[in-house]
């Protein structure tokens, strides 16, 4: 297999990566994470909730009281990725989520984040 063809492989490989929310439709409340595989962020994140052992004590709480009708498991930004296999996101999903944190505030009575000791 040629250099191409391996770099395509893995451009196709990548999971979406980027920043994701967790929203409470029933008081607007929300949490905002990121992760370099989204769709398998949410489903484990998902899965904790539904066992009740989320280490999120208030999310865990209101998702076992509301019931997961009531939570929208949404995508909020993607991050592109490089043509580097070898590029670590940490960095870049950190600012992103960083961004979306300022933006929207999730905090005390607005959602389930709790602030960073920066």
């Amino acid at each position: 297999m040629d250099k191409k063809e391996l770099k395509k492989q893995y451009m196709q490989a990548l999971r979406p990566m980027g920043v994701f929310q967790i929203k409470n439709v029933v008081n607007n409340k929300i949490f905002i994470g990121s992760s370099v595989n989204i769709n398998g962020k949410l489903n484990s994140i998902k899965f904790q909730l539904e066992m009740g052992s989320y280490i999120n004590k208030e999310l865990q709480k209101d998702f076992y009281n509301l019931g997961e009708k009531n939570f929208l498991f949404e995508t909020l930004d993607v991050l592109d990725p490089k043509q580097d296999p070898d590029y670590d996101y940490k960095e870049d999903l950190e600012t992103l989520e960083d961004m979306w944190l300022d933006k929207l505030q999730p905090f005390n009575e607005k959602g389930y984040n709790k602030r960073k000791n920066k």
